[in-house]
């Protein structure tokens, strides 16, 4: 039977457990030195740094996942703290407005109650506006109390500018007024400078007042100041009404026609000032207009110069 020789072509060392003996023997010393003295410092440093390199290349795929999941952690968190940025900054602005608005009725309400005090007698209720009802041909404004907080029809609304119109139509628990542009509303008025009494109705033309049925020769000037005149006990005398605008003569007819523009302002405000003047118990809405509307002729032609 052939045997199989391996040929030696390098002369053979000691046996692999001799030479694994051995390195365990210095491993050992090595360990026992470095652990009780400073001898191999040296030795460590130099290896050291002879292995950083090494070490670097090693860890770079670690170092590049780090990096990517910090980028991603500090985006996310960039992206969050943004958002909550955004969130507090709407959040601010709603309360600063809110604050701004409150500040604004609050002011309002203080030059309500401060005209209520100087110029009205009568006792007075604070409404708000739940809606304004759209309606190309008429303005009402639509309030948030009716004939169980006292109001009834025919009382008139009033702003820190003057007379904002008058109560039309009750229910229980809100109410409907009509503005003083409305052409159902008419107030006796006088002017400021020279105590002529008129009839203020309401216009055609969209915020304004008109005055009609007055002598063509009358003393109306631009610029002069309609107050409430008291007659007819409706409206307490000295609100203001508005400021006369435009005066067109007709020497024709022997009439003349004023334009003027309204002191209050509606569109401006939420809170208004319901006067609890004393009304008849009819429960038609325009009740002071038809009565001044019946006389509009005679009186305008009884209308001192």
């Amino acid at each position: 039977m052939q045997r199989h020789v391996t040929l030696r072509l390098f002369r053979r060392g000691p046996p692999a457990e001799v030479t694994l003996a051995v390195l365990v023997l210095i491993a050992l010393a090595l360990l026992f030195t470095d652990a009780n003295w400073k001898t191999l410092n040296p030795a460590r440093q130099i290896v050291s740094v002879g292995l950083y390199p090494f070490q670097r290349v090693v860890l770079l795929p670690r170092d590049a996942v780090y990096m990517v999941h910090d980028w991603y952690n500090a985006a996310a968190l960039v992206k969050s703290e943004t958002e909550e940025l955004q969130r507090q900054r709407i959040e601010l602005s709603q309360v600063s407005s809110l604050a701004a608005q409150l500040a604004a009725e609050n002011a309002q309400l203080r030059r309500l109650m401060g005209v209520f005090d100087r110029v009205v007698a009568q006792p007075a209720i604070v409404v708000e506006v739940l809606y304004e009802p759209a309606n190309a041909f008429n303005r009402r404004l639509v309030l948030n109390k009716g004939s169980k907080d006292g109001i009834a029809p025919g009382m008139p609304v009033i702003d820190e500018g003057g007379v904002v119109g008058q109560i039309i139509r009750v229910t229980p628990m809100s109410s409907e007024a009509a503005v003083l542009t409305d052409e159902v509303v008419s107030i006796p008025v006088q002017l400021l400078r020279n105590g002529l009494r008129l009839i203020a109705f309401g216009s055609s033309t969209p915020g304004k007042v008109e005055v009609r049925y007055f002598a063509a020769d009358a003393d109306i000037q631009k610029g002069d100041l309609m107050v409430t005149s008291g007659v007819g006990g409706v409206f307490p005398p000295g609100l203001p009404v508005g400021r006369i605008e435009d005066v067109q003569r007709n020497s024709a007819s022997g009439f003349a026609r004023a334009e003027a523009t309204p002191s209050s302002h509606p569109e401006r405000y939420r809170h208004f000032l319901v006067l609890q003047v004393p009304v008849d118990g009819n429960e038609s809405p325009v009740t002071p207009v038809t009565r001044y509307r019946s006389q509009e002729p005679s009186d305008a032609a009884q209308q001192p110069n």
